[in-house]
């Protein structure tokens, strides 16, 4: 059985040996966990910017909790206004990379996330993406107490993360499930392709099988509400409410992807507290009032 440190070793080593590799240029072998065909394009730009509308305009420090290397352009906007961003990662390759992102811009701190190596309220403004679900379930409330005690009064926090099993992104999944095995069934039966559907889908499953990856635990609204908002004020908006797995069945230009995407995205706008808190990967909200309580 893998102890907490066993666990975030294999982080630091997949990050450091796969995660944080470059692929292409600009492109790091992580980014197969987006979405960036052209049709999908204007959708997630305007998710990454969300982040930016609630973040202090202005201040000294920047934290970027887990910034990796800041792998995608919007990313970069997060510390406009700021003199320094503070990027706290536990792996080198990834800190080595955004230092070519940001320059001197961008103080690199080798740090844990549940255990921050910083005073308190010293940040004016806080991001942390995709980062509290790669430590075990255990040092979660640890990690959001940590970012709250070194953000600064009247200063606010972006945690962006996952949701494990929300009600959208189940109902979702199983749709998903059945548009593939419609799309076999007539492959099969009409266009009679089922031995290169069938060779098609075993070279995917193979090729799934042999793409590394690390260790998540997520939780769930309920859980975040009850345990984290009982020690800090929070808000639960939406990031974005589906998958990259959702995207990648539904969304197509010869089906009016953009359309539907544009759709979707006012409709998260509109009623975001439920998409946050019921779909795929909300935008958390952390406050901190003139008293730090």
């Amino acid at each position: 059985m893998n102890t907490d440190i066993d666990i975030k070793q294999n982080v630091r080593e997949f990050y450091d040996q796969v995660g944080w590799q470059q692929v292409s240029e600009g492109v790091y072998q992580n980014a197969r966990y987006e979405d960036l065909r052209p049709v999908s394009r204007e959708y997630i730009h305007k998710c990454h910017m969300r982040v930016k509308t609630h973040l202090p305009d202005h201040g000294r420090f920047l934290l970027d909790a887990g910034s990796g290397p800041i792998q995608y352009p919007e990313y970069v906007y997060y510390s406009d206004g700021y003199d320094y961003r503070v990027c706290a990662d536990i792996s080198i390759q990834a800190l080595t990379e955004a230092r070519k992102r940001i320059g001197d811009h961008g103080l690199m701190v080798v740090a844990d996330v549940a255990n921050l190596p910083f005073c308190s309220v010293a940040f004016d403004g806080i991001v942390s993406l995709h980062t509290i679900h790669h430590l075990p379930l255990s040092e979660h409330p640890q990690a959001y107490n940590d970012l709250y005690r070194v953000l600064q009064p009247e200063g606010s926090a972006v945690v962006v993360n996952g949701w494990h099993k929300p009600a959208l992104g189940v109902l979702l999944d199983r749709l998903r499930k059945y548009m593939l095995r419609l799309r076999g069934f007539i492959n099969r039966r009409i266009f009679r392709k089922s031995q290169v559907s069938e060779g098609n889908l075993a070279q995917s499953a193979q090729l799934v099988n042999d793409t590394k990856s690390t260790f998540v635990e997520k939780n769930d609204a309920d859980w975040l509400k009850r345990v984290v908002g009982s020690q800090m004020p929070l808000e639960i908006l939406v990031w974005r409410s589906v998958s990259v797995k959702v995207l990648r069945t539904f969304i197509h230009d010869g089906w009016g992807g953009r359309g539907i995407l544009r759709f979707l995205f006012w409709l998260e706008e509109r009623f975001s507290h439920w998409f946050g808190e019921n779909g795929q990967y909300p935008l958390v909200v952390i406050h901190k009032n003139i008293k730090g309580i």
